[in-house]
């Protein structure tokens, strides 16, 4: 999981979630990324690559030199820093909930000499991103949100027109992520950003673990 979310309460109506036993849903909720040195030594594993595809994503993404990104729930930075390497980019937000992570990544980015990453702490129901995006990317972070239509209706007003929001998430089935009741179908995350005014775009099939849905603002 990338998501570094705080205590969130989730507020689905979905059945499979209400039916999930009582500890293990607390367990996930309540599961916390404050040691973002620690959370590194996974989130950043060499291992992940091969599942994840970092380049391959930040390709199919088909960025244009001039735009603005906001990596939301950016954890240590796997996919900023890839971002705000990649063509012309002049500002990658990385937006996190967990103050560690933003302090991580607001490191990582000097060490690395990335002038163009700006780390953003995130409310629990907000982004707080001070300008208009592009593109906003979520991995493995759109099943922590709670109130999701609510949150993605106010995310839109922060996304220039026409702008871009992709969701990679876990597959039912695959291994590692969440548990299965926090794993949705595109079919079930589609239903709920047309409720905030977001539309399929484009669907990558090219993950083996995760959905890959581009989704652009009506």
């Amino acid at each position: 999981m990338l998501a570094a979310a705080a205590v969130v309460i989730y507020a689905s109506s979905l059945a499979s979630a209400q039916q999930a036993p009582q500890s293990q849903t607390r367990d996930h909720l309540e599961h916390r990324f404050e040691n973002a040195d620690e959370w590194a030594k996974s989130f950043d594993d060499p291992a992940r690559d091969e599942w994840q595809m970092p380049a391959r994503v930040v390709e199919a993404l088909s960025l244009k030199p001039g735009e603005i990104v906001a990596d939301v729930g950016a954890g240590t930075g796997y996919f900023t820093v890839r971002l705000a390497k990649a063509a012309a980019m002049p500002k990658v937000y990385a937006v996190d909930i967990e103050p560690s992570m933003v302090e991580h990544v607001q490191h990582r980015a000097l060490h690395e000499g990335l002038k163009n990453v700006v780390a953003v702490q995130a409310g629990a129901d907000r982004t707080n991103l001070p300008e208009p995006v592009d593109l906003v990317l979520l991995v493995d972070t759109f099943h922590h949100i709670p109130n999701r239509v609510a949150y993605f209706t106010r995310l839109k007003t922060v996304m220039k027109p026409g702008a871009r929001l992709a969701i990679i998430d876990f597959r039912k089935g695959a291994p590692a992520g969440p548990p299965e009741e926090f794993r949705f179908t595109p079919a079930q995350i589609s239903a709920e950003l047309a409720k905030a005014g977001f539309s399929l775009a484009t669907t990558h099939d090219f993950l083996p673990r995760q959905h890959f849905l581009v989704y652009r603002a009506k």
